[in-house]
């Protein structure tokens, strides 16, 4: 299988999905979008994996790739392809939905707990996931549900958390590919967000227990795998 995924900063990776996919022996390709690289043509990939970014989905001045990455995954979704947002990546596959994309009430950084709504068990993909499960989060948008999407699980303090759209399009809020590393390189180049607040931690609290991580890195797993299982 292959799967291409975009980076939207260099210290922001596949960390624990890369993992997953190499063990399952798949093919990864890679549009490094901060450094200008040019996006394939659709029919050479097989999944889309969007990842994160310290940037917001509206800031097309400031970052002007992010019009034609927009219009790239949407592409990519109408060609019948699997697609995987993680956080600034979910909003972004929410937008070109139709699910608007704005500030959250607060900005939600560190471990919290999620829980599964109600309408995802209507989901063959998301039966993968727990009922309720500790995630890592770094995010300060959110985003509506699109049409047509399923809302799958919220947090205290975020009432969007994920959702799938026709089984193959799946938006996550939050993390479940963050390891040590990627934790310790974000904590580094976005410190200037650790300030006080309800749902904000400190860089010592979020890298304080190394088992955390592999718990939401088996989560993920289970549901990659489920994702494939679903859509062979």
């Amino acid at each position: 299988m292959n799967i291409h995924w975009l980076q939207h900063a260099p210290f922001e990776g596949l960390a624990g999905i890369e993992t997953w996919a190499v063990a399952r022996g798949h093919h990864i390709t890679a549009t490094r979008l901060h450094a200008g690289e040019p996006l394939p043509a659709p029919g050479r990939l097989d999944w889309l994996v969007v990842m994160g970014g310290p940037m917001n989905i509206y800031e097309e001045e400031k970052f002007p790739w992010l019009a034609a990455e927009k219009r790239f995954i949407k592409s990519v979704i109408e060609a019948g392809k699997v697609a995987l947002g993680v956080c600034l990546g979910a909003q972004l596959i929410a937008d070109v939905l139709g699910g608007p994309v704005g500030k959250n009430a607060c900005k939600e950084i560190g471990w919290f707990p999620v829980r599964k709504t109600g309408p995802a068990a209507r989901s063959r993909v998301c039966e993968a996931l727990p009922a309720e499960f500790e995630a890592f989060h770094w995010h300060g948008d959110t985003f509506a549900l699109p049409p047509g999407a399923v809302q799958v699980a919220r947090s205290a303090a975020c009432e969007n958390q994920a959702f799938i759209h026709d089984e193959r399009v799946v938006g996550l809020q939050f993390h479940l590919e963050t390891t040590p590393e990627s934790a310790r390189l974000l904590a580094q180049h976005c410190v200037g967000e650790l300030v006080a607040g309800p749902f904000i931690q400190t860089a010592e609290v979020m890298l304080a227990n190394e088992q955390r991580f592999e718990q939401i890195n088996q989560t993920m797993w289970k549901l990659l795998d489920r994702l494939q299982e679903v859509n062979a």
